[in-house]
Formats: structure tokens, sequence, C-alpha cells
């Protein structure tokens, strides 16, 4: 496919993503004091009890103007399809932090995307929202079964999928290390940035690895924590969905992660969708979205 046809592809597919209307949940908690720290609950629609939780990141290269309002229709179609559904926020980055500026500004071309993330604070919000959420899960859907969580997320969301599941093996001090795995059937990712050597080199979302990580020469010390290429083996059940035709998070950054994994010994399911590129996963109306449920099917029943 040339180039101009993969844009073309990528804009109409990302149109039709984004083109349903937001689905308001039934209802929504605080897992801490910050506007952006709160979770949406869907209730499984056939009225089911015991049904597994789907814990839902989304995407949106870790920067604010990209919040869990674009996911909540796939949130409705995964509820429709007999899950219960936690959606989640978390910081994210913009304009308005200056300690992560002159780290990032040699990545960020002047009237570009705002810069990606915030450390700590994206990471300290997933994992306080994972860490509260069999609580507020038990709390705000009943129904749910809160032993059977699996967690998804798409693009910059699969990545902190990825991570949430690896919390146990993250370098010994870090303030997000577990001491356990957490209680998990597993972990779906969707076009995830999954590798973030491969993913900087590829210059994926502009340069937004660089920028979560607050710059280039913080990346070698912060990529210790937060790269899931790193955080390996977990011991988790995961799976990737992916778009051959992805020009957004390319196909190499998941089979850098599935390598790695490898390596380690471990063996991470890899489903590779031929004609698709990276919005489809999370459009309800493609054919996409179905192979998504399913995978999450195989790992929560």
């Amino acid at each position: 496919m040339s180039d101009s046809a993969a844009r073309d592809r990528d804009v109409a597919e990302t149109e039709s993503a984004l083109a349903h209307p937001e689905v308001a949940p039934d209802r929504s908690a605080a897992y801490g004091d910050h506007p952006d720290q709160v979770v949406d609950f869907y209730a499984p629609r056939d009225g089911r009890t015991g049904a597994p939780l789907v814990v839902l990141l989304h995407g949106g290269a870790w920067r604010a103007p990209y919040d869990r309002a674009h996911v909540s229709p796939l949130a409705d179609f995964l509820a429709r399809r007999g899950f219960a559904v936690a959606s989640v926020e978390y910081r994210r980055g913009g304009d308005d932090i200056p300690q992560q500026r002159d780290g990032a500004e040699s990545t960020r071309a002047s009237g570009a995307d705002p810069v990606a993330g915030r450390w700590p604070e994206t990471f300290d919000d997933v994992a306080a929202a994972m860490d509260a959420m069999p609580v507020l899960a038990a709390r705000e859907l009943p129904g749910a079964d809160v032993r059977r969580i699996v967690v998804t997320g798409h693009s910059a969301g699969g990545h902190l999928a990825l991570w949430a599941a690896a919390r146990h093996v993250l370098p010994e001090g870090s303030p997000w290390r577990l001491p356990a795995p957490p209680p998990l059937r597993g972990v779906v990712a969707l076009a995830p940035i999954a590798d973030f050597t491969v993913a900087a080199e590829l210059g994926v979302c502009g340069g937004a690895v660089a920028q979560l990580l607050g710059g280039v020469a913080s990346f070698e010390d912060r990529a210790a924590q937060a790269d899931p290429g790193v955080l390996l083996p977990t011991g988790i059940a995961t799976a990737i969905v992916q778009g051959i035709e992805d020009i957004v998070v390319p196909q190499a950054v998941s089979e850098a992660y599935v390598d790695a994994a490898a390596r380690s010994g471990e063996m991470v399911g890899l489903t590779l969708l031929g004609g698709v590129g990276h919005f489809p996963l999370i459009d309800p109306a493609a054919d996409a979205c179905a192979v998504v449920a399913e995978e999450i099917t195989q790992l929560a029943w």
C-alpha cells in the first residue's frame, strides 16, 4: 500500500471510530482527589451477575486532549457482550507541565501536540486505580466478579495495561512495585506502545515515548520502570491484537515485545489482522472489535 493510501485509510478508520456518540456510564466513582482520578462503570447489558470485569485504559499518546470519552462506545460494546466494564481516567500530559517541558522540548516541534504524559502522575494514577478497583467495582457493580479481571487498553492505554500487569517485576525501590503478581486473569493489549526502544526509534506519536519519560536525558533510567519490553516475564496471560496496516503504532512495536517475552521464557499471543489499521480495534462498527471481544472472552471466562 502506498503511503498516501495508508494515510487515507487511517483517516477513514479514525473518523469511523470517533463518529460514535459518547455513551454515558451507569455509575462513576473517584479513586483520588484529582478530577482525572475517576472510573466509569458499565453494567452487563443482559443484567447477568457474576460477569467478569474488564478494566479499560484509553489511548491518545498519554496527552490531555484525549480522554476516556472516545472509548465509551467500546465500553458499551463490551457491556453488550456480557462484561462488566470499568473505564479508567488518569492524568495525562499538557503544556502546563514545566518540569517536563524542558526535558521534552527537544522531541517536540513548536505548535505540535501537548507533551505526552506526566511523570510520575500518569503511573501514580494507573497504579492507584488498579489497587482500588476490586473495592470500587464491588460497590458500584455488585454483579461483577472481581475475581475475574481482564485489563485491556488501546495504544498508549495498551502500554498502561501491560505495565499494570508487570508491577510485581518493577525494580526494587519503585513506588509502584507490588510484592506479588496482581490478581488478573490476563491482559489484552490493542496496538500497544509495548516496546519503548522500538517505538522511540520509529517516532511513534510524534516522540511521545521520550516525552512521557521526561525527555531524552531521563529515558534510560525511567524506562526501567515504565517500558513493558523490559518488564518481563510477568507470568500473566497476555494477548496482543494488532492491525497489519497500522501506521500509528506499527506492527514492529508489538513484535518487539513478543520477541522480548519469548527471550524471557514467556509466550505472548499475537493476533495480526490483515487490512486493519489503528482505530478499528476500538470501533464497535468494525469486525476487528469483535476479535478484541473474543480475545477478552478467552481469558475471562
